[in-house]
This record gives structure tokens, sequence and C-alpha cells, in this order.
């Protein structure tokens, strides 16, 4: 069984998770699910997904993020993500969540777009 391992910390005031493995229907679902529900509860409000060594996604792993996305949008909070595999790179593409997301290509970038990007990121 193929699982999905989550590591969470903090740089400069930004929650980074480190997602390792499939992000599918099931289980790893629900681990991100939690992970993200658990972050809001504990008042974070900047969320960086790090996708780097994320081995494959579905539809319901998608839908869990697009979710996390509107849960964290709702609670005045922010969910961007970074390090995107080719594959998930693709995936977003087709489904037009590319354009939904702010997406960064290295860890930092996506720290720094926090301080002071919000006048130039897009409204969906």
């Amino acid at each position: 069984m193929s699982g999905l391992n989550i590591n969470k910390r903090e740089v400069d005031g930004v929650l980074v998770m480190d997602l390792d493995g499939r992000v599918s229907l099931g289980e790893t679902n629900r681990q991100l699910h939690e992970a993200l529900r658990e972050a809001v509860a504990d008042g974070k409000k900047k969320v960086v997904l790090n996708l780097a060594k994320v081995s494959g996604i579905d539809s319901s792993g998608l839908g869990e993020i697009v979710a996390g996305y509107s849960t964290l949008s709702a609670a005045g909070g922010s969910l961007k993500l970074i390090n995107l595999p080719e594959r998930v790179t693709d995936l977003m593409t087709i489904t037009k969540l590319y354009t939904v997301f702010d997406i960064y290509d290295s860890e930092a970038a996506g720290i720094a777009s926090f301080d002071g990007g919000q006048a130039g990121s897009t409204s969906a």
C-alpha cells in the first residue's frame, strides 16, 4: 500500500507541508484533509504545499487540494503550491487549476510571495 507522509515545518511564519507519496482516494486523501483542517484550527493562515515528492495524484487528491484552498480562503488564509512534478503540472494544466492556485518553482519564492504578494495575487 502506497501511503502519504506529511512533514510539517514552519519557515518565517509560513506553514510548509512536505508531501511524500500519492494523493489519492482513500486514506491519503483523509490525511491531507486532516492536516489542512488542523492548520486552520491552529490559526495558520499561510500554508505552502511542497509537492516535490508527490508520486501521483488523482481527481480525488486534486479535489482535496481545492477543498483545502477553499477552507483556508474562508478562514482568511492562503494556500500556495511549490515544486510541482511534471505529471502534477500537466494535470493542473489540463484541469485548468493552474490558473486557480499560486504556484512557485521554489520554496523560497513560495514563502516570499506571502510578504506583500497579496496585491498581485489573482482573484478567483
